[in-house]
């Protein structure tokens, strides 16, 4: 299964309070579910490609309205050809819509009624239904951090768009082959999001897989750095090291002042030896510390004379 399958299933298992079934059903029958003429009365037709969401729909109804609903199951005859879960209610459809505030005397609503989710436990429930019904989430294993929830009008892009900003959730909206997708980018955030909806084993899951990766790309940057100076290093001291030959040829290393000699010296014997190990060497020599500067400078000098 996909880590997006394993985040819905576990969202579908978790009980949630009486006060949040309205929001969540919301969201479920706004992203999931047609409204369609059957035998002359309103019906809805929710379809869906995860059993487990199906079957929370299926619960949430039954539990709260108690309408009359059948279940098929289609086969899809192109790409995976996955099941397609099919719920059809039909009856109570209109005070179902009524009751979870998609349906006013207005009209149809393009999102529910702010009081739908005004408690801090309906909106989580409110986005936990979003997900199930429209969400995916890329792997934690995957390089690139993702996770969306994709809808069909402006509106209520923008309405989950500002729930998820009620939570420190920077998402962004943005219109993607004639849908609006609400997303989410940083590592933090989307696990931020799974913790919201209450999916805390893909929570571990995510964050285990997430801190493993930074923790390699932190080592590797490491090592590219370290890798970096040794280059560096070896660059400047293949300079140096010609700089004392050319004196040596032409005989001016011997009447320069021995703190400069000591240094060429060390040099030509130590060629891949750092500043630091080479201020080492010196006071291994005389006895007296220099420091990384002084060591700089002589080598500095020598250049400048060769």
């Amino acid at each position: 299964m996909s880590f997006t399958t394993d985040v819905k299933t576990e969202i579908s298992q978790q009980e949630i309070k009486p006060c949040c079934v309205k929001a969540q059903s919301a969201a479920l029958i706004q992203l999931s579910a047609t409204l369609i003429i059957h035998n002359k009365e309103l019906a809805l037709r929710f379809q869906s490609e995860h059993a487990t969401t199906a079957k929370r729909m299926f619960k949430l109804l039954k539990e709260r309205y108690a309408p009359q609903m059948e279940l098929s199951i289609v086969k899809k005859t192109k790409l995976n050809k996955n099941n397609i879960y099919v719920l059809e209610v039909t009856t109570n459809v209109k005070a179902i819509l009524e009751d979870v505030g998609l349906m006013t005397e207005s009209g149809l609503q393009s999102h529910p009624a702010k009081k739908i989710v005004a408690k801090e436990c309906c909106a989580r429930s409110y986005l936990a239904g979003a997900f199930m019904a429209s969400g995916s989430v890329n792997s934690p294993q995957k390089s690139n951090y993702h996770l969306e929830l994709v809808t069909q009008h402006p509106d209520h892009a923008a309405f989950i768009e500002s729930l998820m900003h009620r939570f420190d959730l920077p998402a962004k909206t943005i219109l993607r082959r004639h849908q609006h997708v609400t997303y989410l980018k940083a590592s933090e955030k989307i696990s931020d999001f799974l913790r919201i909806v209450s999916a805390n084993t893909a929570v571990l899951d995510f964050e285990d897989v997430r801190i493993q990766r930074d923790f390699h790309n932190s080592l590797t940057r490491l090592d590219n750095c370290e890798v970096a100076n040794e280059m560096k290093t070896q660059a400047a001291a293949a300079k140096q090291i010609a700089a004392i030959e050319t004196l040596m040829k032409r005989g001016q290393l011997s009447h320069l002042d021995e703190k400069y000699q000591l240094v060429a010296r060390l040099r030509l014997e130590n060629p891949e030896a750092n500043l630091n190990e080479l201020c080492v060497l010196v006071e291994e020599e005389t006895g007296e510390p220099l420091s990384k500067s002084g060591i700089k400078h002589r080598l500095s000098k020598l250049l400048e004379l060769a």
